[in-house]
């Protein structure tokens, strides 16, 4: 290779040689995490509360179909983590997607980008906690204590640990990613057993007559499979955390690939597989909303105390995704504050180099739920559920967008592409925008939630104009 062309190849993978704008919410943080705790935050990402409760409710709704519907999501899913995958080897941020948005689209998109961020990640917290109060309920223990206390009660454990340090947060992370992975694949280990050796399952005889005899792939008709893809997204929801933490790690060019890449065939195993397996091992009447089909399944074969080490597992698994809710919200939020669109206070960081004051403001809201789960604590999963698709598709579409901005600039010979790239642009940004937006419309045949959700719509816009109107004076006036 030629001296140009070795060049060249360094410029493109290290961005800081080329010039691009600095975010002043940037400053000031450590660079302590490591390449092993953003590979497995990637894991954790795409495996959580969406996976180990939501299937439930879905293979009952969907049947064995559900599968396809997380095939098919994983694959926009991926598009979107490689779009988000390529701005950060252009410019790693702690401000991720808020901050190219401010590049590629302005202020007004960074706002948008921020705020609905802000309203998916403080509604999955609000789902996480409510996850953790059911699956604690699990245990006759617990049962006389209410949801609403338990789900207060997991919202002041995981602050308290967010707040010490990103480095407890990474190890916190990398550890409950361990315990998802090994626990998945040990299970899809005990499935792929059961299935050989033709052992019953609460009475039923595992294999394709569980699909065959119990109404086939789609036993309720492609409708109830097109209407559970609003939760399936929400399943992948974390996926751009990697964006995120990205930003606090010391090699990105290095880490952030190598992760990116590897999210496809989680998908396909994990997510795919153990749905499938799920399918063949007992009819989909059988799963339920309100536990983890996983433990459904191994509590069924004779050994109540896997039921009782699945739960435990599942629970690690939602108090992981409220963690990393907390710590992506702060550093989104601190972000837009050195901006001037979101409140100063969340611009402050603490000895350890943590925003506590946007990881503070999420809580606040975190409280909210706990109010829910307090009204209507056999509702509030769904409801938040079907709030925070909002937040994802938005911030999912944003990604998108200016990927297609970034990319177009790069043609126009303003900046340069790194050689980690979404290919097919832009036909790929441009169809998984239309898919994001279809999610959105299915959900207007789901009368109970999802048809009232969509008509938050217009209240979440009037909220963002006023909100934009009543802080755009100070906008880019505080320090980038």
């Amino acid at each position: 290779m030629s001296k140009d062309a070795v060049d060249t190849a360094q410029v493109a993978d290290h961005p800081q040689a080329t010039g691009t704008p600095a975010d002043a919410g940037d400053a000031g943080y450590s660079k302590d995490l490591k390449a092993r705790h953003i590979n497995m935050i990637a894991i954790g990402g795409a495996i959580g509360t969406g996976l180990f409760l939501g299937a439930g409710g879905r293979l009952h709704d969907a049947g064995p179909a559900l599968a396809l519907a997380y095939l098919v999501c994983g694959v926009f899913a991926f598009f979107v983590v490689r779009a988000l995958g390529e701005l950060v080897l252009y410019r790693p941020s702690s401000g991720s997607f808020v901050s190219y948005a401010r590049e590629f689209l302005g202020e007004k998109g960074a706002y948008v980008a921020g705020w609905m961020y802000f309203l998916n990640w403080s509604t999955t917290g609000i789902a996480d906690i409510t996850a953790i109060a059911l699956y604690t309920h699990y245990w006759s223990l617990f049962t006389p204590v209410p949801q609403w206390v338990l789900a207060l009660i997991a919202l002041a454990v995981v602050l308290a640990v967010n707040l010490i340090s990103v480095k407890i947060f990474g190890e916190m992370e990398f550890w409950f990613a361990i315990i998802k992975v090994a626990t998945l694949v040990a299970f899809m280990l005990v499935g792929v057993f059961l299935l050989a050796t033709q052992h019953e399952v609460g009475g039923h005889t595992p294999g394709l007559a569980m699909i065959t005899d119990h109404g086939g792939v789609f036993p309720h008709g492609v409708m109830p499979v097109v209407l559970v893809m609003q939760g399936v997204i929400f399943a992948y929801a974390a996926l751009e955390l990697v964006g995120v933490a990205a930003g606090e790690t010391a090699e990105p060019h290095k880490v952030v690939p190598r992760a990116v890449n590897s999210i496809m065939w989680r998908v396909a195993l994990f997510y795919v597989g153990s749905v499938v397996l799920l399918a063949l091992l007992l009819p989909g009447s059988l799963y339920s909303g309100d536990q983890s089909p996983f433990v459904t399944v191994l509590s069924k074969i004779g050994v109540p105390a896997a039921g009782d080490v699945m739960n435990l597992v599942v629970l690690t698994a939602a108090m992981s995704s409220l963690n990393s809710g907390l710590y992506s919200t702060g550093r989104i939020l601190r972000s837009m504050a050195m901006a001037g669109s979101a409140p100063k206070f969340t611009r402050v960081m603490n000895r350890s180099q943590v925003p506590y004051g946007g990881i503070l403001l999420t809580c606040g809201i975190c409280v909210l739920g706990v109010g829910l789960n307090y009204l209507v604590p056999s509702q509030a999963f769904e409801i938040v559920l079907n709030v925070a698709c909002l937040g994802i598709v938005a911030t999912w579409v944003i990604i998108m967008l200016c990927h297609l901005v970034f990319v177009r600039r790069a043609r126009a010979g303003l900046l340069t592409r790194p050689r980690f790239r979404l290919r097919g642009s832009p036909v790929t940004e441009l169809a998984t925008v239309a898919f994001l937006l279809a999610c959105l419309g299915m959900m207007w045949n789901d009368p109970d939630v999802g048809r009232k959700t969509l008509l938050l719509i217009p209240v979440v816009a009037v909220m963002l104009v006023a909100g934009w109107y009543g802080i755009r004076h100070r906008v880019g006036k505080s320090a980038r």
